[in-house]
């Protein structure tokens, strides 16, 4: 009871109808600002995409979407970094409108960030690594790419880890301070490469030209001509298989397109193959039964008909 009787009501009252009068409108006003600064950011980035997107068409077509991938890309991690440094620069205006001073704790985070650098190194290492890994454009989000022996969709990049996405559906992340090996698969062109075995007594000039034929196909057909880059590329008799000679060649396609061209090729030169009667070999098995058994004896019985 004598803690409320020394208490000035008439003070704590008056102090209360002023921070409702003049305080609390204006954190109001000020979160109201940081909401419109965070709309303004948005349609800039926005804006700043559009203009990227629109002065990559006047380029080479084939480049607009290595362009669109990457733009996409750095501008997630510069609408982030927006973000987090509006919220930050509101929150501090806030402190210092209720009266709290913000010198101490700009001062403490510094301490707080260097204390966090030293017992944070491998989370510095992912960040340092990641802002490389965007600078030097090695990788963008929509590439299919192999991290580690892990191949898959890239569907995020941050500065901290690269997310993939594996054909079965499954996600996988990677720290960029732990990325060992990285394959990007579809930057610049990409190509669908082929191993035909066929059988020693074809002729294999005929079997180039069989190919280069079914190529051509492709390349009238609307579906897939604006997709590949250039002719086929006959590299020749690879090797001598065990069961086949193996003719080497290369499609070059635009990038991520080389799997479905290279399904479609092999499906018209199976057709092609099977019209010209070029064998495809496969291989043979013997089924040995052992010096102390005889062979089984096969003899076919014709039926007589009634």
């Amino acid at each position: 009871m004598d803690l409320f009787e020394n208490v000035n009501w008439a003070l704590l009252v008056d102090q209360i109808i002023r921070w409702l009068i003049v305080t609390l409108p204006s954190i109001v006003l000020i979160i109201l600002l940081g909401v419109l600064a965070l709309r303004f950011w948005n349609i800039l980035v926005r804006k700043f995409k559009f203009l990227l997107l629109k002065r990559a068409l006047k380029g080479d077509p084939a480049n607009v979407r290595e362009t669109e991938k990457r733009v996409e890309t750095l501008l997630g991690i510069i609408s982030l970094v927006g973000k987090i440094a509006i919220l930050i620069i509101v929150g501090l205006i806030i402190l210092r409108k209720v009266d709290i001073e913000i010198g101490p704790i700009i001062a403490s985070l510094g301490i707080f960030g260097l204390a966090v650098g030293f017992g944070a190194q491998e989370l510095v290492r992912d960040v340092v690594t990641g802002f490389f890994i965007l600078l030097e454009n090695h990788i963008r989000t929509g590439d299919v790419a192999i991290i580690n022996g892990t191949s898959g969709l890239v569907e995020e990049i941050s500065l901290r880890t690269i997310i993939l996405r594996d054909q079965s559906g499954t996600i996988h992340v990677f720290q960029n301070g732990k990325i060992n090996t990285l394959s990007n698969m579809t930057k610049g062109w990409s190509a669908a490469v082929f191993d035909i075995g066929v059988a020693y007594k074809e002729n294999t000039d005929e079997v180039s030209r069989v190919m280069e034929r079914v190529a051509d196909t492709l390349l009238e057909d609307p579906e897939f001509k604006d997709k590949i880059l250039q002719p086929i590329e006959l590299l020749g008799v690879d090797s001598f298989g065990t069961n086949a000679v193996m003719i080497k060649a290369r499609i070059k396609t635009l990038p991520s397109h080389q799997w479905a061209i290279g399904r479609e090729y092999r499906r018209r030169l199976k057709l092609a193959f099977d019209e010209k009667g070029i064998e495809i070999p496969f291989p043979h098995s013997t089924i040995y039964w052992g010096d102390d058994t005889k062979p089984l004896q096969v003899k076919l019985i014709e039926q007589k008909q009634e």
